[in-house]
């Protein structure tokens, strides 16, 4: 093929995958400013600047545009995640410690918490989501990337058989209490700042910080004992 016929090509890829993302980006913003009932893809093509034809033509329909929405946010907050867990899981073979489980959950939280800070986009879309009672979550969970499911699960039985654990409740379960913790604190910071305006809870980083560390230790002392009971 000629230069100029491959350079052609190259463009057309990379003026497809611009427009795929432009649409993403566009119904990431109404879906998390109405959810996914309230928005329409009407609305998304005029904000994407594009026609509902071609948003059909990408996604095949609203819902499966919604799933490629939260599929990119899950595979962002997945390679998050792998980074957080990656020292753990390179050690799962080796006798746990409290000190070692207890910082992979210090760190594990702390970047939920600011993930979720850094993409107040996907915090509404959850929001949605919790108040429509994940029905629409529900539809397409089988489509959106998962964790390493087996491996928290055999590292929370490690901790469980070292005495590390408060509760031998289901570890994926545990994980997803402290999301919504994190959830629930950032989505009532305007809450916070109407019963104690001088806190100034929402813009102050002092106060964002204070409160991450908070929520950390709280939620980690829900998970794991004081002192871990002798083998």
């Amino acid at each position: 093929m000629p230069e100029s016929g491959r350079k052609r090509g190259r463009e057309r890829i990379y003026d497809a995958e611009r427009t795929r993302e432009n649409i993403l980006n566009a119904a990431e913003t109404l879906f998390a400013q109405h959810g996914f009932a309230g928005t329409s893809v009407e609305a998304i093509a005029v904000l994407a600047n594009h026609t509902k034809s071609l948003i059909f033509q990408y996604f095949g329909d609203k819902l499966n545009l919604y799933t490629e929405v939260l599929r990119r946010a899950h595979r962002e907050a997945n390679e998050l995640r792998a980074r957080a867990f990656a020292p753990l899981f390179e050690q799962a073979k080796s006798p746990l410690e409290a000190s070692q489980f207890r910082a992979f959950l210090e760190t594990a939280i702390g970047g939920l918490f600011d993930h979720l800070v850094e993409h107040p986009r996907l915090m509404r879309i959850l929001l949605w989501e919790m108040a429509e009672g994940w029905q629409t979550y529900a539809k397409i969970s089988t489509h959106l990337p998962t964790d390493k499911v087996e491996q928290l699960e055999h590292i929370f039985r490690q901790a469980q058989l070292a005495g590390i654990l408060r509760s031998d409740y289901s570890p994926i379960i545990q994980l997803m209490q402290a999301l919504q913790t994190c959830l629930s604190y950032l989505a009532s910071l305007p809450l916070y700042q109407t019963f104690l305006p001088e806190i100034e809870a929402e813009v102050a980083p002092s106060s964002l910080a204070q409160g991450r560390e908070y929520l950390i230790a709280s939620v980690v002392a829900g998970i794991v004992i004081d002192s871990p009971t002798a083998s």
